[in-house]
């Protein structure tokens, strides 16, 4: 959010007399603060009372924390070492506490004169440093620390009762340097232009910026931390919805051709094909679509659903109404993989309707081609010039599609699966192949929580498939515990080769491809438990890898079945190879990496086993689970993880094998994961603009500073009576920024 000049200025210099350019360098490096407004908007995570201590017990492995303590012991040892062979080495091991848990610090060397003077038993303390495990015990080795001293000024219970802020720090830069610098640049507060109109800030009962600011670094009381987290709450809400209000205010604007299917033609001849009524949900969502492509400025929706909720089917039922109106259609997929198997699918539902010009082929019947970097030059020359003529009504492809050289007919919808793995350029350079903008349709297989739809895709209409087609079967899905008890492992290959015996397929997915490209220090993850314990063990194993799982399932427990493997390494033409030949039921077990994650489609797969499942995420699992159960037969998805029993990770497992609601499962998953993640920053590089908002805790406000926005941009699209909101918008907007929000 941006603030008047002295709030620009770079912090070198109003700090050069607090933190000198050294430390300026380390906030703009390690924190992204450059300017005093960007100083200033770097909020406290939370807040230690004096009186109070922080909860050691609570403390998280290998994170820089800060904490605010009391010395209980202090014990100078000294020892032999090859630095200091005649005994005169010096260790110093501080024992801190907070009433509910204790903490070692320890110093070495030269290091121990000053704590040896400083840390007395009964001093309280800040101190901050990153939390290890030596010989099972948590400590800080050589931490930096700020001796908590009442100004002499100050009455005891004040100084008792005083709010630290304890602000997001590194190992370079202390919480209480920040604190300092702040102190340093608080006053310039006041200047802070408020974005909120005047209007909608009183009649929210929000403070005013430079209040908030102020109560934010500055608190007396918990009433003040409320105040101003709400009314900064407000602000990042309100300011990237008005950016989302005006960017769906522009598209409104363009113009678009509006594509009406023609009532006796390739949409009709396709539904009289389907050997299935479409679900209530089908119908509903495909209105919504038709009425948006009859209209003559862009559609730009957001299709999402249930795992096998028969998305691909609403999709092909928009393209075949625009191929129908004279256009194309394009459907953007993110992998080979993906878009072969799409391009399969589609000509097997059209059947004769996709045999445009070729004999046998229908009176409506177009062409569907496919292209991807990977094809032959003929083949792709012949895709090209379908393409150009207008031969192909529906082209199915990967990012080789938005490469210069292919050109359209006329191209009238883009259809983008799995959006969050494009970004804004290739959907531009996508739209930009249409004499005028296509309509846009994006798909995505993860539910999304309701309110991170509204931050996220806030420039797209959104539509729900929340209902399974008929036929389709329930899956069970069940934790199994390796480690704890090895005969469950034993009863799930048993399971394997039971379907199998009952002509049914199965799939089991491994973390990682096991090939010498493998990075071995990616393999292991850093245990968060003390040496020796069965979590530590299972975290510190390599991830189990398809090569190795493959060849110990056919020497082993599925000795005898038809086994084979597909990963993302693999040529082109092998998995392609290995898709169509389990697809025809000639393998019985694929073992493959995520690769089948999205989009494969073998309705005789009847169970799935996931093995090291704790390495997945919630979304990721119920994704690969959607990949069974989609014939007529139930499916069985087995977790398969070594972790015990009260690890988070087991508890994340639990929460997919209990529910089968995607929704749900997407929430659970937001909820354990860091909230940038989820909003863009991790794809685009750019920070959150987000600091204060938790999207799925803040939910009334999103939706409450979405109607606001809509109404301003409604009223005053180009925000002329609102200078200090465009100021804020820009600040939001940078370049990075447009993209972090538009990459979804």
């Amino acid at each position: 959010m941006d603030l008047v000049p002295a709030l620009h200025e770079p912090l070198q210099q109003p700090l050069k007399s607090v933190l000198g350019p050294a430390t300026a360098k380390v906030m703009a490096e390690h924190l992204g603060l450059r300017t005093v407004g960007d100083l200033l908007h770097h909020y406290p995570r939370r807040y230690e009372e004096r009186g109070q201590l922080t909860h050691l017990a609570d403390l998280p492995m290998d994170e820089h924390v800060t904490v605010v303590a009391q010395v209980a012991d202090a014990r100078l040892h000294t020892f032999a070492s090859a630095r200091a062979p005649r005994g005169k080495g010096q260790r110093l091991e501080v024992t801190i506490t907070d009433g509910s848990g204790r903490l070692q610090l320890v110093f070495f060397g030269n290091g121990v004169h000053k704590p040896h003077k400083e840390l007395l038993p009964g001093t309280r303390a800040m101190f901050a440093g990153k939390v290890s495990v030596f010989n099972r015990r948590l400590q800080l080795a050589h931490p930096a620390y700020e001796l908590l001293r009442g100004d002499p000024e100050e009455s005891v219970e004040t100084w008792a009762g005083a709010l630290i802020p304890i602000y997001p720090a590194t190992a370079k830069l202390e919480s209480w340097k920040i604190g300092k610098a702040l102190q340093t640049v608080l006053p310039t507060a006041q200047e802070a232009v408020d974005p909120l109109p005047e209007s909608l800030r009183r009649g929210r009962g929000l403070v005013p910026l430079p209040e908030a600011l102020l109560k934010i670094h500055r608190p007396h009381t918990k009433a003040d931390i409320e105040d101003a987290r709400a009314r900064l709450k407000w602000d990042e809400a309100f300011v990237l919805q008005v950016a989302l209000a005006r960017r769906r205010h522009a598209d409104a604007q363009l113009p678009a051709v509006p594509r009406t299917p023609s009532p006796e033609g390739l949409l009709t001849a396709f539904d009289a094909r389907l050997p299935f009524t479409l679900t209530e949900g089908q119908q509903r969502v495909s209105r919504e679509i038709f009425d948006d492509l009859a209209t003559d400025h862009p559609m730009h929706r957001l299709l999402q659903g249930e795992v096998g909720s028969g998305k691909t089917m609403v999709a092909l039922r928009a393209m075949l109404a625009v191929v129908d109106a004279g256009g194309q259609a394009a459907m953007l997929a993110p992998t080979e993989v993906l878009a072969q198997q799409h391009h399969r699918s589609i000509v097997e539902m059209m059947g004769e309707l996709a045999e445009g010009g070729m004999l046998g082929g229908a009176d409506q019947a177009t062409k569907v081609v496919l292209l991807t970097g990977s094809m032959g030059a003929a083949a792709r020359r012949q895709a090209l010039l379908d393409l150009t003529t207008g031969e192909a009504g529906i082209v199915i492809g990967t990012h080789a599609l938005i490469e210069d050289k292919v050109q359209f007919h006329d191209l009238g919808l883009v259809v983008v699966d799995e959006q969050h793995r494009f970004g804004v350029e290739q959907r531009d350079a996508l739209r930009g192949k249409g004499k005028q903008p296509p309509h846009l349709l994006v798909m995505t297989a993860t539910p999304i929580p309701r309110t991170v739809a509204m931050t996220v895709f806030g420039d797209l209409e959104t539509s729900v498939l929340d209902q399974l087609p008929a036929g389709r079967s329930p899956i069970a899905s069940h934790v199994v515990p390796a480690a704890d008890k090895p005969h469950f492992l034993s009863r799930a290959w048993e399971r394997v080769r039971e379907e199998v015996g009952n002509g049914h397929q199965a799939y089991v997915v491994c973390p990682r491809i096991g090939d010498e490209e493998d990075d071995p220090k990616k393999a292991g993850k850093k245990s968060s438990e003390a040496p020796g314990s069965p979590e530590d063990a299972a975290e510190k194993r390599p991830p189990l890898a398809v090569l190795d799982v493959a060849e110990q399932l056919s020497k082993g427990p599925l000795q005898g079945l038809r086994v084979e493997v597909l990963h993302g390494r693999m040529q082109p033409d092998d998995k392609d190879a290995v898709m169509r030949r389990f697809a025809a039921g000639e393998t019985d077990v694929l073992v493959a990496t995520t690769v089948i994650e999205v989009g494969v489609n073998v309705p005789n797969a009847t169970v799935m086993v996931i093995m090291d499942a704790d390495r997945f995420g919630v979304s990721q699992l119920h994704q690969l689970r959607g990949r069974v159960g989609r014939g007529s037969a139930p499916g069985l998805c087995l977790l398969v993880s070594e972790m015990p029993e009260a690890s988070p990770a087991r508890q994340r497992l639990n929460a997919v094998a209990a529910t089968l609601d995607g929704f749900e499962l997407s929430r659970i998953d937001l909820e354990q994961r860091r909230e940038g993640d989820v909003l863009g920053q991790a794809q685009s590089g750019a920070r959150t603009s987000l600091r204060m908002l938790a999207v799925i805790e803040d939910e009334e406000i999103i939706a409450e500073a979405r109607q606001e926005a809509v109404a301003v941009v409604a009223k005053d699209p180009e925000l002329t009576d609102l200078p200090a909101l465009r100021t804020a918008l820009d600040a939001l907007l940078d370049e990075e920024r447009e993209q972090y929000l538009e990459k979804g």
